[in-house]
């Protein structure tokens, strides 16, 4: 392994955030960001097929060493991470709103969910999830919310573009068994579990 490769691990293993092939490329002045690149590349090799318990993952503009997924349930078993609070599901409901639709504003976020938004959206803001991305133009000029890295690193996505898309959503979301292919399929099974 190159020495910029060994530095790049080192400063990627001591990170609590993942880390931009740009901030990378400050620790050292001759490395250019390709010569950086390049040494992720030879990292993620290596970690790929040394049958290490740990990957080089991009995940939110940048890269991260993580636990492997297969080996995370293990770890988290015997408590050897800190665990973080788990999202209520009016939060859930929230962040994903702003995800899918940002730049929105709270009385949009309200409408869809049919309840007030403030507290939460001053706890996903408190997170570091959220954050004000700009104003309306609407009267009064309100408040637009959009995701941060923090949230994209949460789920470990690489941007915003890996979200899943609605329609690969509904497919999920729906009962196994169930195969509606229109509205009137989809009354006729709700009608049934009734």
């Amino acid at each position: 392994m190159n020495p910029l490769s060994q530095l790049i691990e080192a400063a990627l293993f001591s990170a609590p955030r993942p880390l931009t092939a740009e901030e990378l490329a400050t620790l050292d002045a001759d490395a250019s960001l390709a010569d950086v690149r390049a040494a992720l590349d030879e990292l993620k090799e290596l970690l790929d097929f040394g049958q290490h318990g740990v990957e080089l993952v991009e995940m939110a503009g940048g890269w991260q060493i993580l636990t492997r997924p297969s080996l995370a349930e293990a770890i988290e078993r015997a408590q050897f991470t800190a665990r973080t609070p788990r999202l209520t599901g009016a939060a859930l409901e929230t962040l994903a709103i702003i995800s899918y639709r940002q730049p929105v504003g709270r009385a949009e976020i309200e409408e869809i969910r049919g309840v007030s938004a403030g507290g939460v959206l001053r706890s996903l803001q408190e997170r570091g999830l959220i954050e004000v991305v700009g104003r309306s133009e609407a009267l009064g000029r309100p408040l637009l919310y959009g995701t941060t890295p923090s949230f994209l690193e949460l789920l470990g996505l690489r941007d915003l573009a890996d979200l899943p898309r609605a329609d690969e959503l509904m497919i999920a979301l729906h009962p196994h068994g169930a195969a509606a292919t229109g509205p009137d399929d989809a009354a006729a099974y709700v009608e049934a579990e009734s």
